[in-house]
Protein backbone atom coordinates (compact mmCIF):
# COMPACT_ATOMS: atom_id res chain seq x y z
CA UNK A 1 0.00 0.00 0.00
CA UNK A 2 0.78 3.79 -0.40
CA UNK A 3 0.91 4.91 3.05
CA UNK A 4 2.53 1.81 4.79
CA UNK A 5 5.29 3.27 6.29
CA UNK A 6 8.78 1.60 4.84
CA UNK A 7 12.00 1.52 7.14
CA UNK A 8 14.95 0.66 5.47
CA UNK A 9 13.42 -1.06 2.51
CA UNK A 10 11.35 -3.46 4.91
CA UNK A 11 7.81 -2.47 6.21
CA UNK A 12 7.41 -0.93 9.54
CA UNK A 13 4.56 -3.36 10.40
CA UNK A 14 7.03 -6.47 9.35
CA UNK A 15 8.27 -7.33 12.56
CA UNK A 16 11.25 -7.57 14.20
CA UNK A 17 11.54 -4.08 15.41
CA UNK A 18 12.26 -2.62 18.82
CA UNK A 19 9.98 0.32 19.98
CA UNK A 20 12.27 3.46 20.94
CA UNK A 21 14.87 0.95 20.58
CA UNK A 22 14.04 -0.57 23.80
CA UNK A 23 14.93 -4.09 25.08
CA UNK A 24 12.97 -6.69 25.81
CA UNK A 25 13.55 -7.03 29.50
CA UNK A 26 13.05 -3.11 29.74
CA UNK A 27 9.28 -2.99 27.25
CA UNK A 28 8.15 -5.93 30.07
CA UNK A 29 9.00 -3.47 32.61
CA UNK A 30 7.08 -1.17 30.90
CA UNK A 31 4.06 -3.06 31.00
CA UNK A 32 4.16 -3.89 34.09
CA UNK A 33 4.64 -0.31 35.83
CA UNK A 34 1.57 0.27 33.22
CA UNK A 35 -0.76 -2.36 34.46
CA UNK A 36 0.83 -1.07 38.21
CA UNK A 37 -0.40 2.41 37.22
CA UNK A 38 -4.02 1.09 36.86
CA UNK A 39 -4.25 -0.39 39.82
CA UNK A 40 -2.89 2.33 41.98
CA UNK A 41 -5.52 5.06 39.88
CA UNK A 42 -7.88 2.47 40.62
CA UNK A 43 -7.22 3.18 44.64
CA UNK A 44 -7.07 6.93 44.41
CA UNK A 45 -10.11 6.96 41.84
CA UNK A 46 -12.07 5.34 44.87
CA UNK A 47 -10.81 7.44 47.89
CA UNK A 48 -11.66 10.93 45.58
CA UNK A 49 -15.02 9.32 45.27
CA UNK A 50 -15.56 8.16 48.43
CA UNK A 51 -14.49 11.65 49.58
CA UNK A 52 -16.89 13.51 47.30
CA UNK A 53 -19.41 11.50 48.49
CA UNK A 54 -18.83 12.35 51.98
CA UNK A 55 -18.20 15.61 51.85
CA UNK A 56 -14.77 17.04 50.36
CA UNK A 57 -14.05 18.68 53.54
CA UNK A 58 -17.08 19.09 55.52
CA UNK A 59 -17.55 15.42 55.72
CA UNK A 60 -14.23 13.99 55.78
CA UNK A 61 -10.87 14.00 58.44
CA UNK A 62 -8.53 16.60 57.67
CA UNK A 63 -5.15 16.13 57.42
CA UNK A 64 -3.85 18.50 59.29
CA UNK A 65 -5.42 17.37 62.13
CA UNK A 66 -4.28 13.76 61.44
CA UNK A 67 -0.75 14.03 60.22
CA UNK A 68 0.84 16.27 63.27
CA UNK A 69 3.01 13.64 64.73
CA UNK A 70 6.68 14.00 64.25
CA UNK A 71 8.17 10.75 65.91
CA UNK A 72 11.50 11.90 68.13
CA UNK A 73 11.70 15.59 67.96
CA UNK A 74 9.25 16.79 70.57
CA UNK A 75 9.39 20.32 69.19
CA UNK A 76 8.08 19.49 65.83
CA UNK A 77 5.35 17.38 67.10
CA UNK A 78 1.70 19.81 66.35
CA UNK A 79 3.28 20.77 63.04
CA UNK A 80 1.17 19.60 60.35
CA UNK A 81 2.56 17.83 57.75
CA UNK A 82 5.92 17.92 58.76
CA UNK A 83 7.22 14.47 59.31
CA UNK A 84 5.56 13.13 56.02
CA UNK A 85 7.37 16.14 54.13
CA UNK A 86 10.38 14.53 55.76
CA UNK A 87 9.79 11.17 54.37
CA UNK A 88 8.87 12.17 50.64
CA UNK A 89 12.31 14.11 50.35
CA UNK A 90 13.87 11.09 51.72
CA UNK A 91 12.30 8.91 49.17
CA UNK A 92 13.08 11.49 46.31
CA UNK A 93 16.55 11.59 47.42
CA UNK A 94 16.99 7.74 47.19
CA UNK A 95 15.36 7.95 43.82
CA UNK A 96 18.12 10.64 42.63
CA UNK A 97 21.25 7.87 43.59
CA UNK A 98 19.75 5.27 42.05
CA UNK A 99 19.66 7.74 38.97
CA UNK A 100 23.42 8.41 39.52
CA UNK A 101 23.65 4.51 39.88
CA UNK A 102 22.05 4.32 35.81
CA UNK A 103 24.31 7.14 34.87
CA UNK A 104 27.54 4.95 36.36
CA UNK A 105 26.02 1.88 34.87
CA UNK A 106 26.64 4.22 31.48
CA UNK A 107 30.16 4.16 32.58
CA UNK A 108 31.12 0.69 33.26
CA UNK A 109 31.83 2.02 36.43
CA UNK A 110 31.39 -0.93 38.46
CA UNK A 111 32.37 0.85 41.86
CA UNK A 112 29.71 3.71 41.69
CA UNK A 113 27.23 1.28 40.55
CA UNK A 114 27.60 -0.27 43.90
CA UNK A 115 28.02 3.59 45.93
CA UNK A 116 24.88 4.71 44.70
CA UNK A 117 22.82 1.66 44.90
CA UNK A 118 23.86 1.72 48.35
CA UNK A 119 22.67 4.97 49.20
CA UNK A 120 19.53 4.26 47.46
CA UNK A 121 18.48 1.49 49.10
CA UNK A 122 19.49 3.19 52.57
CA UNK A 123 16.66 5.67 51.32
CA UNK A 124 14.10 2.86 50.96
CA UNK A 125 14.89 1.72 54.48
CA UNK A 126 14.79 4.93 55.98
CA UNK A 127 11.40 5.75 53.79
CA UNK A 128 9.82 2.37 55.26
CA UNK A 129 11.29 3.02 59.01
CA UNK A 130 9.39 6.38 58.69
CA UNK A 131 6.41 4.84 57.61
CA UNK A 132 6.52 2.17 60.17
CA UNK A 133 6.59 5.12 63.40
CA UNK A 134 3.76 7.19 61.30
CA UNK A 135 1.38 4.02 61.42
CA UNK A 136 2.76 3.10 64.68
CA UNK A 137 1.87 6.67 66.29
CA UNK A 138 -1.64 6.65 64.32
CA UNK A 139 -2.57 3.12 64.97
CA UNK A 140 -0.95 2.97 69.02
CA UNK A 141 -1.13 6.45 70.27
CA UNK A 142 -4.38 7.65 68.41
CA UNK A 143 -6.21 4.51 68.11
CA UNK A 144 -6.95 4.57 64.50
CA UNK A 145 -8.01 0.98 62.59
CA UNK A 146 -9.26 0.30 59.38
CA UNK A 147 -12.80 0.32 60.78
CA UNK A 148 -12.38 3.20 63.85
CA UNK A 149 -11.18 6.92 62.88
CA UNK A 150 -10.85 9.39 65.69
CA UNK A 151 -10.51 12.41 63.83
CA UNK A 152 -13.95 14.32 63.06
CA UNK A 153 -13.84 16.01 60.23
CA UNK A 154 -14.93 19.36 61.98
CA UNK A 155 -12.93 19.21 65.71
CA UNK A 156 -10.38 16.43 64.81
CA UNK A 157 -9.62 15.20 68.48
CA UNK A 158 -10.21 18.07 70.31
CA UNK A 159 -13.04 15.57 71.84
CA UNK A 160 -10.83 12.60 72.25
CA UNK A 161 -10.65 10.90 75.96
CA UNK A 162 -6.61 9.89 76.49
CA UNK A 163 -5.55 7.46 79.19
CA UNK A 164 -2.23 6.10 79.80
CA UNK A 165 -1.06 8.30 76.19
CA UNK A 166 -3.68 6.10 74.71
CA UNK A 167 -6.84 7.35 73.12
CA UNK A 168 -10.05 5.65 74.79
CA UNK A 169 -12.53 4.80 71.36
CA UNK A 170 -15.67 6.11 71.62
CA UNK A 171 -18.71 3.71 70.53
CA UNK A 172 -19.06 4.86 67.38
CA UNK A 173 -16.08 6.21 65.24
CA UNK A 174 -15.95 10.20 65.15
CA UNK A 175 -14.36 10.36 61.41
CA UNK A 176 -15.50 8.17 58.56
CA UNK A 177 -14.13 4.71 58.72
CA UNK A 178 -13.36 5.39 55.22
CA UNK A 179 -10.65 7.39 56.01
CA UNK A 180 -8.94 4.51 57.73
CA UNK A 181 -9.28 2.48 55.32
CA UNK A 182 -8.09 3.85 52.55
CA UNK A 183 -5.66 5.19 54.30
CA UNK A 184 -4.02 2.09 55.62
CA UNK A 185 -4.74 0.26 52.08
CA UNK A 186 -3.33 2.92 49.47
CA UNK A 187 0.04 3.23 51.88
CA UNK A 188 0.37 0.02 53.10
CA UNK A 189 0.24 -1.09 49.41
CA UNK A 190 2.65 1.23 48.73
CA UNK A 191 4.79 0.45 51.31
CA UNK A 192 4.90 -3.06 49.93
CA UNK A 193 6.23 -1.82 46.49
CA UNK A 194 8.94 -0.25 48.35
CA UNK A 195 9.80 -3.20 50.64
CA UNK A 196 10.26 -5.34 47.03
CA UNK A 197 11.88 -2.40 45.62
CA UNK A 198 14.54 -2.22 48.61
CA UNK A 199 14.76 -6.31 48.60
CA UNK A 200 15.27 -6.00 45.04
CA UNK A 201 17.61 -3.19 45.08
CA UNK A 202 19.75 -5.70 47.36
CA UNK A 203 20.10 -8.26 44.45
CA UNK A 204 21.50 -6.11 41.86
CA UNK A 205 23.65 -4.53 44.59
CA UNK A 206 24.82 -8.19 45.58
CA UNK A 207 25.21 -8.85 41.51
CA UNK A 208 27.10 -5.45 41.12
CA UNK A 209 29.66 -6.40 43.57
CA UNK A 210 30.17 -9.78 42.36
CA UNK A 211 30.91 -8.17 39.09
CA UNK A 212 28.04 -10.03 36.91
CA UNK A 213 26.76 -7.13 34.98
CA UNK A 214 30.78 -6.41 34.52
CA UNK A 215 31.24 -9.63 32.81
CA UNK A 216 28.32 -9.23 30.59
CA UNK A 217 29.30 -6.04 29.43
CA UNK A 218 26.33 -3.51 30.37
CA UNK A 219 24.36 -2.56 33.39
CA UNK A 220 21.01 -2.58 31.96
CA UNK A 221 19.30 -4.77 34.69
CA UNK A 222 20.31 -1.60 36.91
CA UNK A 223 18.51 0.76 34.36
CA UNK A 224 15.03 -2.18 34.84
CA UNK A 225 15.03 -1.59 38.83
CA UNK A 226 15.73 1.92 38.01
CA UNK A 227 12.40 2.20 36.26
CA UNK A 228 10.68 0.79 38.84
CA UNK A 229 12.12 2.60 41.86
CA UNK A 230 11.04 5.91 39.92
CA UNK A 231 7.36 4.67 39.45
CA UNK A 232 7.50 3.82 43.32
CA UNK A 233 8.66 7.75 42.97
CA UNK A 234 6.30 8.89 40.95
CA UNK A 235 3.62 7.09 42.35
CA UNK A 236 4.27 8.48 45.86
CA UNK A 237 3.99 12.16 44.84
CA UNK A 238 0.32 11.29 44.07
CA UNK A 239 -0.47 9.66 47.39
CA UNK A 240 1.32 12.53 49.02
CA UNK A 241 -0.99 14.99 47.11
CA UNK A 242 -4.48 13.16 47.82
CA UNK A 243 -4.72 12.00 51.21
CA UNK A 244 -2.15 14.47 52.85
CA UNK A 245 -2.13 18.33 50.87
CA UNK A 246 -5.93 17.80 49.28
Amino acid sequence: MANTAVIDGKSSWSGGKRPMEASYGKLMMWYFLLSDAFTFGALLITYATLRVSAGWTEGWSQANDVFQAFPGVEALNGTPLAFVTLMTFILILSSVFVVRAVQEGHRMNQRGVAIWMFWGIIGGIAFLACQGLEWYGLIVHEGMTMSYNPFHPETGLKNAVFENGHIVKEAVSPGPKAFGNLFFLITGFHGTHVASGVLINVIIFIQTLRGVYQERGHYEMVEKVGLYWHFVDLVWVFVFLVFYLL
